[in-house]
Formats: C-alpha cells, structure tokens, sequence
C-alpha cells in the first residue's frame, strides 16, 4: 500500500502552507482568489477586480461582464436553496401518499382478479345468465383483453385523481453558458463561481466532458445491469406482494404488473441516470443542486444523446446549470446529427441559461504565463543536456517528498486497473509510450490525476497523422491533468508550440472529438457499451473521422498547447497544494483527526 505524507510533512515541505489551514478544509479556488479566507469574502465581481489590480489577471471586459452575472445568479442561490429544499419535503410526501394509493389499487385489482379467477372455475355450472351478469361486473373494472401498457396508463390517470399532480419546483434562476476562444477565461470564471456556492448549496458538482460521459456511461451500465439481474431472480415477487391475503395466482399477477411499471421507467435510461447524476433524491436528498460543466461538446451521436436527456432533465427538474465551450449551442452540432434530438436540446438551454460569448482573441494562458515563467517544467529537446535537467527535477521532487519509490496499481473504472511503474507519495512518472501508445483513455487518466499531484512524463514526440491515436490520447491526458490541477513535468522532441504541428505525414485530425472512446476496438462500437461496461481505445472509424472540421483541429490542439503553458506558470503551479484531491483527501484526514482529538480531550 502506498504511504501517506502526514500533515506535519506536508508542511514542512511547503506544500501546504499553515496559513491556509482551516478549521477542516481549504475554501479555495483554482488559485485565482486570496489565499487568505475571510468570514466574508469579497463578491465574485470584487475578487476579479482584486485579481486585477494585483497584476495577476489582465482586465478584460468580456470577462468583467461575466463575473458581474455570476455574482448576480449567486446572489440568488441562497434563497433558491430554501425553496428547494421546501419543494423536496412536499415532493417526499407526494411521492409517498402516491405510493401508497398505487399499492391500494393494485390489491383492489388483485382481489378482483382473484374473484374472476374464482367464477371461471364454477362457470360450468352455472347458468349463461349468471355468467353473463359475472362477465358485465367485471368489465367495470378491468377491461378485458387490455394489455398491460393500457393498464398502466389507466392506474396513472387514476392515482393523479385521487393524489393530484406532482408538486410544481420553485423557478430556477438561470444559468450560465459561456463560450468563447482558447484561453479567455471561461474555465477560471466558471471555478471561481464554483468556489464561491460552496457553503450555499449543498449539492454540486463540476465535470469536465470527459469525467461527465464516463459518469454516464457507468451509471447506463449499472441501471442495466441491475435491471438484466432482477429479471434472472427466480423469485422476484416482492415481500409486500407475498404477505398479502391473496392467492399465488393473484401475488403473480401483482409481481407482474410490479415489474411492468419498471420496465416503462427503464425504457428510458437517461431520466433514470440524471435522477442520480448530481443527487440521489431516492436517498432521500433536498435542496438545490448547480452543475458546473467544463466543455461541452456533441460530437458524435452518442454525446448528443446522452447530453441532451442527461441535461434536460437536470434542467426541467431545477438545476442550475454553469456550463463552458468553445462553441455557441447552435453551432455545437456542425454535422447535423440526431438533429430534431439536438435542436430541442438547444431550445432547453437557451430557456434555462443565458448564453454569454468572451468575445476576445487573447489567450491569456500564455500571456501571464508568459510574463511570470520562472520555474522550468517543460524540457526539449530530446538531448542530453535538457534529459540531465529533468532526471535533476525528478530526484529534487523525490527527495522532498521523502519515501522510496514502488510501482503501484490504480483502481479505473468499470473494474479496470492501471500500474503505475515508479511512484512515490502522491509523485508518478511515465513515458509517454505507456501512457498514450497503449490501449487507455481518459478514466485510465482520471485515476491518475486524482491520485497523483505531480505527474513526470518523458519522450513526448512530435505529434503527427502517423501517432494520431497518441495524440488524441496526449491531449485527453493534458485535460485531465489540468482539470485535477496537477504539477506536470515533461521532457519532449520540440517545443509546445511546435508539438502539434504535424510532419510531412501530414496535420493532425482532432481527435480529441472522440476522447470519451467513440472508436473502435476490433469490430465494437459503443452500442456495446451497457452490456459490457467498458469503453474501447482503439483507432477511429475512417466515416467518423471525416466529419470533423479544421475549427475543431484548432480548439483540440491550441487548448492542449495552451495548457501546457499555462501549467508551468507560477499562478497555476501555487493552486496545486490546495486544489489537487491528494492534498484535499490529507487535509480532510486532519479535520476529521482534529475534531476527533478535540472531542476527546473535551469527554476526558
């Protein structure tokens, strides 16, 4: 097992200075606001302008009218919070009173089964007039020959009769979704807002496309495979139904009618998935809930789908939605597929969030980055003279981190494992080979960034048509990386700027459309993927790769070159120790520890 660095040794290696320590946890942005946390912190618009007058950010006025409409949707959070949780009180109620009516008139139709069961065997000797009258009782009831969809539907309208319709929620401020060009600031204004709901909505959740699609994948998966088990149960009638007072005949009857009602929820899986997405409201969890999503892109069938029921459903339920991409919504689709599924899609979005362009051409990545470099972190070439600088860092971060270095398995998921060669408290190196020349894709990465701060990748090619597999698979491993906010060392053939430019073989297609696994492996397409709970890495199909255009070679390879710069900047590199899960999961490990001596030394 590998060990853990303790709060004492974090310290003293200057990963988490003491001033930042909090009662339990660090309240802090992508180290894009004070360090120093206050009772009242300064609003977002406020913070930005600080941020300004440090020098840290270059004002921009696109990105002035932005924090000026995320402080306004937050400024309305707080009481959209009470409404909702109001709202999940009367909703746990409907839902139970519904509950219970529906089991009321599933026995009254079973006790009428049961008696229709028990005319038929004495229909022989009975007259036709008797019969008769047997045959216009019970068509009252349960109509004959109905099948169980009819019946399903007629229970329904029934039950919204006798209980009413499903409580209506509270009105949700709109959203945000703002797009713009590579390095304008979307993802850093997007973070700051996240930061900043954190103590006034309980649930929330940032994704990036990549971590988003694999959530939704593994859920698909689960839901199904959950459903393919209950079905194989040979008995799969329910406690309630089999204490009840009736005969096997009718409890089979109910079983039945039980399993219909989830094979009508099941047909449509997204619904099911979005009900969990954010929060389980099964688990009985009120409030509101805001779903940040760095991003956004449908560039295969799959991501239209999945995105369009997954959001609309968030949305038309009453999340709120902080969402970044390179595109407007209605040019998201380019190539015009699941159009009438996309175009409603779009329609959804403008209803629930403003949509907001960061007009500049600036990428300010590499203008502060620019400005502020004073830590190498990017080694080229290939020679002798920059590999000795490398080795140098590796052995300078390893020593400071104290421990020996052991390989080490990662748990990705779908029950996958990744190993990890050499690693060393929360440190790991790889070659660029074995990270991006094999088989892998971006839960592989997940898990590694979440695992480890800092990353040391070498032999980093120069990208061309030859490794285009690689290089989808280098740039989804940069995003994730930065996402996770880790510290990066690389050693590579060329500089940033000049590592995405081809070769004679020919400019690179933009794979990164396709990092959530759209290709193939061997003969597999993604209509495998809820029967076997995995995703595939292999090379993309020829008709998928054509549809991609040159804007979207463009955004893929500058955001990569963008963020490789960014993550050498003293800016970037200052949020690793209090943004990077590793630290977060020690610092939490001190709070709980903390509180737990605390309380002892008060019981004594």
């Amino acid at each position: 097992m590998r060990s853990i660095l303790s709060i004492s040794s974090l310290l003293n290696n200057g990963f988490v200075p003491r001033r930042v320590l909090n009662k339990y946890l660090i309240n802090a942005i992508r180290s894009y606001s004070e360090e120093i946390p206050s009772p009242k912190p300064p609003g977002l618009l406020s913070r930005y302008r600080n941020l300004v007058e440090q020098g840290r950010l270059q004002h921009d006025p696109y990105q002035e009218k932005v924090a000026l409409a995320l402080e306004n949707l937050l400024g309305r959070l707080e009481q959209y919070e009470r409404d909702m949780e109001e709202y999940h009180i009367k909703l746990d109620e409907w839902e139970k009173q519904r509950e219970n009516e529906r089991r009321r008139l599933l026995m009254e139709e079973a006790e009428l089964k049961q008696h229709e069961d028990l005319w038929a065997s004495l229909k022989n000797r009975r007259s036709q007039l008797l019969e008769r009258w047997v045959f216009r009782k019970k068509s009252k009831d349960i109509e004959p020959g109905v099948g169980k969809w009819v019946s399903y539907l007629n229970r329904e309208k029934k039950l919204d009769s006798l209980v009413g319709r499903r409580p209506t929620a509270p009105s949700a401020p709109k959203g945000l979704y703002i797009y713009g060009n590579v390095g304008s600031g979307k993802t850093m204004l997007m973070d700051m807002f996240y930061s900043a709901t954190d103590g006034i909505v309980k649930h929330r959740q940032r994704f990036h496309f990549h971590e988003a699609m694999l959530k939704i994948n593994e859920a698909m998966h689960k839901l199904w495979k959950n459903q393919v088990e209950e079905k194989s149960l040979q008995s799969s009638i329910s406690s309630w139904i089999m204490n009840l007072p009736f005969d096997m005949k009718a409890k089979e009857w109910l079983a039945a009618e039980e399993r219909y009602k989830q094979e009508v929820q099941m047909k449509n899986i997204l619904p099911a998935v979005a009900d969990k997405f954010l929060v389980d409201r099964q688990a009985g969890e009120r409030g509101a809930s805001i779903l940040c999503f760095d991003e956004i892109q449908t560039v295969d069938v799959f991501a239209i789908v999945a995105l369009s029921g997954i959001l609309s459903r968030l949305l038309s339920t009453g999340t709120v939605l902080v969402a970044t991409s390179n595109r407007a919504p209605k040019d998201l689709n380019q190539d015009g597929m699941q159009r009438e599924i996309f175009l409603k899609f779009v329609d959804k979005l403008g209803e629930h969030c403003e949509i907001i362009l960061i007009g500049n051409e600036i990428d300010y990545r590499r203008l502060i980055a620019q400005r502020s470099l004073d830590k190498l972190h990017y080694f080229w070439p290939l020679d002798g003279s920059a590999l000795k600088e490398f080795e140098k860092i590796w052995c300078q971060v390893i020593n400071q981190v104290g421990g020996k270095i052991t390989s080490d398995t990662l748990p990705v998921m779908f029950g996958r494992t990744l190993e990890v060669p050499e690693s060393c408290n929360g440190v790991a190196r790889f070659t660029f080979e074995y990270l991006c020349g094999r088989p892998v894709g971006a839960a592989d990465y997940i898990a590694v960034a979440q695992n480890y701060h800092t990353v040391f990748i070498s032999d980093i090619p120069v990208m061309s048509m030859r490794i285009r597999d690689k290089a989808r698979r280098f740039i989804t491993l940069i995003d994730e990386l930065y996402n996770h906010h880790c510290c990066l060392y690389c050693s590579a053939a060329t500089s940033i700027d000049d590592l995405f430019q081809g070769t004679e073989e020919g400019t690179l297609f933009d794979l990164e459309s396709f990092q959530f696994e759209t290709e193939t492996e061997g003969a597999k397409l993604r209509r495998n993927v809820l029967e076997e709970g995995s995703v595939s890495s292999g090379g993309a199909p020829a008709g998928i790769t054509s549809m991609l255009s040159g804007q979207e070679e463009m955004f893929a390879f500058r955001r990569a070159a963008s963020r490789l710069i960014e993550m050498q900047a003293p800016l970037y590199l200052e949020g690793v120790r209090f943004l990077h899960p590793y630290f977060q999961r020690q610092l939490r490990n001190f709070g709980n520890y903390f509180a737990s001596t605390v309380q002892h030394q008060v019981s004594s």
